[in-house]
C-alpha cells in the first residue's frame, strides 16, 4: 500500500510530493460540512449578534483564513498562492444547524482540495467556538470534498459517484 500513496516514498518515509515538473493549470475545489446544534444555539446563530460578534460571519472569515494557512497546518501540503476563497454558511431547512460550504481557486501545479477542506473545518470549529456558551453538545459532521477540477487526476464530483 505504501507504494501507492504519493506522500510516502519507496522506503516508507514521508515526503512532500515534487510538483516541479507539473504544468500550471486552473485548479478548483469545493467542500462542505455541517454543524448540528440545539434550538437555543440555533437561535443565537441566527440572531447575528453576540458579545463576540456575528457568529456566522466571523466563522466565514475564519474559513478563509484557514484555507490560507493550510500548508502551516497539514504537514505535507504545499504553500499555495490562492486566487479566490469563498465560505458560505447557511441555515439548515430543519433548523437543526448550519451548512458550511467553501470554494477555493488557484492557478498552479497542485490542487486545492485540502484548502477547501481546511476552510470548512476552520469555519465549523469557529461556529462551535462562537456558540459553545449556549450549547456544548454541538456536533460537527460530514466534512467532505464536493468537487475538484484541474490537474492530472481531472474532475471529481461527489454527486456523480456510483
Amino acid at each position: 500500500m505504501a507504494g501507492k500513496l504519493t506522500h510516502i516514498d519507496g522506503q516508507g518515509r514521508a515526503r512532500m510530493v515534487d510538483i516541479g515538473d507539473k504544468d500550471s493549470t486552473a485548479r478548483t475545489a469545493s467542500a462542505r460540512g455541517i454543524v448540528r446544534m440545539g434550538t437555543a444555539a440555533y437561535a443565537a446563530a441566527m440572531s447575528g449578534g453576540g458579545r463576540k460578534g456575528d457568529p456566522l460571519r466571523i466563522a466565514e472569515i475564519a474559513g478563509i483564513m484557514g484555507a490560507k494557512k493550510t500548508a502551516d497546518l497539514i504537514p505535507l501540503c504545499h504553500p499555495l498562492a490562492l486566487t479566490g476563497v469563498t465560505v458560505e454558511i447557511v441555515p439548515l431547512d430543519d433548523e437543526s444547524g448550519v451548512e458550511v460550504t467553501a470554494r477555493v481557486r488557484t492557478e498552479g501545479r497542485t490542487g486545492v482540495e485540502m484548502e477547501a477542506l481546511t476552510a470548512v473545518s476552520a469555519a465549523c470549529l469557529t461556529v462551535y467556538d462562537m456558540l459553545k456558551a449556549v450549547d456544548k453538545s454541538m456536533v460537527i459532521e460530514r466534512i467532505e470534498l464536493l468537487t475538484k477540477s484541474g490537474g492530472v487526476s481531472g474532475e471529481y464530483d461527489r454527486s456523480k459517484r456510483p
